[in-house]
């Protein structure tokens, strides 16, 4: 009988605490918290983007959202462990600027909210670049140890220089010289020698 009662003060003063505790943590002012608002913030395209406030004021993380299609048939998350500075996300424009440290990169990561945001982006971006792949969820890396580089794909020749057409029609334009029919004409170039 005595070692129920103590068991029932011991209850009963944890949950005195407990009561006593939980009303004083929620008595930081707004301005001094975070909202923790998770919602996409597109950069140049749709779903290319995620803004995470993770600080008072607005300010937080812009994460760029990329996709690995490079094997047939699936698009995936590719991921940038760099992140640039949200500011003002709890506002009507939200920008971002500068970069944000990797620290605080994979302490976002480690919210259920963001990484459930990140797969439904993931996935929208997916079917907007490569709307006949399926989507394969890879989980973001939560750590230094778990970033592998992926080398990006090269550059072809065709990708480095301008079309000789159009920098003599830039030429042309620049120095307001009249352009003439074959100045506006981008003919296919012949195809290069091989060897060296």
């Amino acid at each position: 009988m005595a070692r129920r009662r103590s068991r029932l003060r011991r209850r009963l003063a944890r949950t005195a605490a407990m009561l006593l505790l939980v009303p004083t943590a929620g008595c930081v002012p707004a301005n001094e918290r975070s909202s923790g608002r998770v919602f996409p913030l597109p950069r140049h395209a749709p779903h290319d983007g995620l803004a995470v406030v993770t600080r008072p004021g607005g300010e937080g993380l812009h994460l760029f959202l990329d996709t690995d299609t490079r094997y047939a048939g699936s698009c995936a998350p590719r991921w940038h462990v760099e992140a640039a500075r949200l500011r003002d996300g709890d506002g009507p424009t939200p920008t971002s600027t500068g970069r944000v440290a990797a620290a605080e990169f994979f302490a976002a990561l480690g919210r259920g909210r963001v990484r459930q945001a990140l797969r439904r982006e993931m996935e929208a971006l997916c079917r907007t670049r490569a709307p006949g792949r399926w989507f394969v969820w890879r989980e973001p890396p939560r750590s230094p140890a778990q970033v592998s580089l992926e080398p990006l794909p090269p550059l072809e020749e065709a990708q480095l220089l301008s079309h000789p057409t159009a920098v003599r029609r830039a030429e042309k334009q620049l120095l307001g010289l009249p352009l003439t029919p074959d100045d506006l004409v981008d003919k296919p170039l012949p195809r290069p020698p091989d060897g060296p």
